[in-house]
Order: structure tokens, then sequence, then C-alpha cells
């Protein structure tokens, strides 16, 4: 539920006037230089940005789901390099370490990730191990007090700018699948090393690179939870949430770009009349909407649903599928109601946003994993009456 509404309006009318006073202006900027000015990031961290999700005893600001998401859809009306920044801390860079850390643990990292001092990352995918993510092969033995983790991570978000990461590895010789699979805390040091940025199609700001560990030395209390074999359940915990969380980041781009093509519409006259007056373009414009709509009602309710304490496997992996998807076709019928402007970088941002958004059926698991889970999940409930 929202708690003390005034104060989290307040939030949302804060990161609404952020997106569209500070960032938007500075959208093409980030696109060309591809990083994001030091000074943005020192009035993210000030604004406490980076510790929306991390609880109020550690220094964030302890959001439900359901405030995350509605924050989400705010800053996500921008391009993706913004919440890219922040949103490992507020999403899968710290979540391992809230549903399942020690107290020592979240005493020792989440202040410091909460005010943006440290930014963390998720690192799970690998070269063998991307749909099937159990199939991991980066190893972690144990000697003594320390373990020593070897092997390599790839398509980390953040990867080259982060302090922290969230490693998921195998502790058990010879097991297989999820089983002897554990999730350890390692701060950038010796043994670990990150690749350059990808070039990639959009997301121009965001860095993603591989990650590889040789040799790289990590003290026993950096096994999240202490418990060896449970990182698979971590990594599920925190995947549940942040398919809600992706989910809400896919609504925001919908909504600016139907915002740019309406308006773009509305004020383009072709044959004597506005662009948005032709009824095939209102059919365009009336299929966002709907969809739109359709993306963020599926979502608050699953969220709500995670607050109240249900099992959202099912919802997530649905809210993650279908607004996904739905930006995607938003996207592309922008670009048409836009015309030749929307297909050229220097007239307008819909070219950028149309590459950027391409990724979000990808990552997160993608659209065809979500049909198989989705499935798999409803034919498991619907046996079980």
């Amino acid at each position: 539920m929202i708690r003390d509404t005034p104060h989290f309006e307040a939030l949302r009318a804060d990161i609404r006037a952020f997106v569209r006073e500070r960032w938007h202006p500075l959208e093409e900027q980030v696109s060309r230089d591809n990083d994001i000015p030091l000074d943005v990031v020192d009035e993210l961290r000030r604004k406490g940005y980076f510790g929306w999700s991390i609880p109020e005893a550690y220094g964030g600001l302890g959001l439900t789901t359901e405030e995350l998401v509605l924050c989400a859809m705010e800053l996500s009306q921008s391009s993706v390099a913004l919440r890219a920044r922040v949103g490992t801390n507020t999403g899968i860079g710290s979540e391992a370490l809230v549903a399942d850390g020690t107290e020592a643990q979240k005493q020792r990292w989440l202040p410091r990730m909460a005010t943006g001092e440290l930014t963390g990352c998720l690192a799970l995918t690998e070269p063998e191990a991307g749909s099937e993510a159990s199939n991991v092969q980066t190893t972690a033995r144990r000697e003594g007090d320390h373990y020593v983790l070897n092997g390599s991570k790839r398509f980390i978000t953040n990867a080259p700018v982060a302090d922290v990461f969230t490693v998921i590895a195998r502790t058990e010789d010879g097991s297989k699948g999820s089983k002897g699979v554990s999730a350890f805390l390692v701060e950038r040091g010796p043994g670990l090393t990150t690749g350059a940025p990808y070039r990639m199609m959009g997301q121009a700001g965001s860095f993603v690179s591989d990650v590889h560990f040789d040799e790289c030395r990590v003290h026993a209390d950096q096994l999240i939870g202490g418990r060896e074999g449970m990182g698979f359940q971590t990594v599920m915990k925190v995947l549940n949430k942040q398919r809600l969380h992706l989910a809400a980041l896919c609504t925001g781009p919908a909504i600016r770009m139907l915002d740019l093509a309406m308006a773009h519409t509305s004020g383009r006259n072709q044959f004597g009349q506005a662009v948005a007056d032709f009824q095939l373009v209102q059919a365009m414009i009336a299929d966002s909407r709907t969809e739109i709509y359709a993306a963020r009602s599926m979502i608050l309710e699953a969220a709500r649903a995670r607050d109240r304490g249900e099992d959202v496997a099912l919802s997530a992996s649905m809210c993650k599928y279908f607004a996904s998807e739905m930006c995607g076709r938003v996207a592309d019928r922008a670009v048409q109601m836009f015309g030749g402007s929307g297909y050229v970088a220097d007239f307008s941002p819909i070219e950028r946003y149309y590459r950027d958004v391409r990724l979000f059926r990808l990552y997160e698991g993608t659209s065809q994993i979500h049909q198989l889970n989705i499935a798999k999940l409803a034919l498991r409930e619907a046996g079980a009456r």
C-alpha cells in the first residue's frame, strides 16, 4: 500500500520535474557522448534516487513494491540511460542483499548503496547461462576463510561502473542445474576485472560489459545469507521483484513515445487537417493508449499482491512479457506516426527510443522464456485445483 500519500506524491512530483526539466534537455548529449555528466549523477545521489527500495533502517526510502513501480513509471519517461544508472541499486544490485543478506552484510553495504556511494550490479548471466540461468559455470572453491572465484559473466548492466557485484557461482563440485549454486557480494578489486563497455544498438549512456574472475579471493562472510547452495533461490526472489520493476520501466518509455507522437501529429498538417485527425492515426493512438493502460493496471495489481505477501511468480512473468512487448508495439506505431521524421535522428528522439526499447524483450528473460514460464505456472496452478 502507499503510505503517507502527500509525501509520496511529492516524491513523484520531484521525479516528474527532474525528468522533464533536467533530463530531457540532456538526452541528445548523453546519446552523443555515451556518458552521463557527473553532476547529474551527484544530483541523483542527493535526491536519494539510488535508495528507493532499500529499507529505511539502512538509509533508503523503503518504498513498497507498489510505490517503486509508480516511481519507475515516472523515471523511465526518459531515455533508458537515466533509469539504468540508478536502477541496479533500486533493483537487482541490492535486492539479493535485502532479501537474504545477514544483518552484518546489510549494515556493511546497504547504507552506501542507498546514498549512491556504491553502485551495485547483478552478475548472473554467462556465455552458457542465459535463458538457462541455472547453467552457471563460474566456480567458487572454499579455501579456509575464503572462497576463490573463477569464471566469466556476460551482459552485466553497470558492470563498468559498479563497485560491488552480486555474483552467482557454483560452490559444489559436479553439481548441475540450480543445485550447489551460491550468491556472493564481491567488491571491485584484485581478481575481478570488467571488459570495455559494449557497442550496442541502443541505450547509449548505459554501461554494459563482461565481468571476469581470475582467482578472485572473497572472504566467507561475503557469502549472502552465510549458507551455501541458496544462490538460485535468492536469484528467483530478486527476479520476481525485478520483473515487476522492469515492467514498470517498460511502461514509462511507452508513455513518453505516445506523448511525443500525439504532439507531433497534432501539430503537423496534411491535406488541410492535423495528422492526428485522420482515423487510421487515431487507431494507433487508441491501441497504444489502451495497451499502456492495460500494462499499468497489471503491474499495479501484481505489485500490490507482492506487498500483501502473495506469490507473484506467475503475475510478474506476465507483467514483464506483456509490458515489454507492448512497449515495442508502441515504439513501432510512434515511428509510423512521425513518418520520415521518426526515422531520422536529426528530426526527433523517436528513432533513439525505438532502438533503446528493443532490449526490453530480451533481458530479465526473453519473451519466449516468459511464454514458457507462464504456461508452466498456469498448468501447475490448474493441476492444483
